[in-house]
């Protein structure tokens, strides 16, 4: 077996890992991307520091274009980038769709409430893909129907029942999904049927404390 080597610095050692327990999923292909791991942030500071396959940000506002170049500048990793599909429908969702692809990010991500006709439209519009979130079993075959490549289950604790539902009937619709707080919960999201799992890492705030606390003693 060959050894595996990992070479760090002081100051650049620190970073925010995500659950070793991810590198048993399958993965995704997506563009020129292997993802398994989605780290699940809109703050820089996380989005610098981590050793995730990929970016998701998708925020509770209105998108805008300045946040999504904001976002890629900061970037060093693919990046999945929100751009409605709750509050914000219609054109000005195509228009975010075509700013990002242009922006460089991998993939858009749309929230579950996106009406068909929208998502059909991005679909019309923009050549990277479409993600669309899910929170239940309800118009999957829609969703597929009209534009969208993979599906990103966020659907609580229903999320491995939605899996399945999913993978038994669609084998070969990629499936991203929310993981879990625990290497157990995500290991069986992964059996379930997930390629990729999105992590929620600890915020600044959080991280912050606990370095305060090490100070301290």
């Amino acid at each position: 077996m060959i050894k595996e080597f990992k070479v760090k610095t002081p100051l650049y050692s620190k970073c925010i890992e995500v659950p070793s327990v991810i590198q048993n999923a399958t993965g995704i292909h997506i563009l020129s991307r292997f993802i398994k791991s989605i780290i699940f942030t809109t703050d820089v500071v996380v989005i610098k520091n981590n050793n995730a396959d990929a970016i998701m940000a998708v925020y509770p506002f209105t998108p805008q274009p300045i946040l999504s170049h904001a976002l890629a500048t900061v970037a060093n990793m693919p990046l999945m980038v929100g751009i409605g599909g709750g509050t914000t429908q219609g054109d000005r969702v195509v228009e975010l769709a075509l700013d990002a692809e242009f922006q460089g990010v991998l993939s858009v991500v749309l929230n579950a409430p996106i009406d068909n006709n929208t998502l059909l439209a991005v679909r019309k519009a923009i050549e990277i893909p479409i993600i669309v979130s899910v929170v239940s079993t309800d118009k999957i075959e829609e969703r597929l129907r009209n534009g969208a490549d993979i599906l990103n289950v966020c659907a609580g604790r229903d999320t491995i029942k939605v899996i399945k539902y999913i993978r038994d009937r669609y084998p070969d619709v990629p499936i991203i999904a929310t993981g879990g707080g625990s290497d157990k919960l995500i290991e069986a999201t992964i059996d379930a049927g997930a390629n990729a799992i999105v992590y929620t890492p600890p915020t600044t705030t959080q991280l912050m404390k606990d370095l305060m606390a090490t100070y301290r003693t």
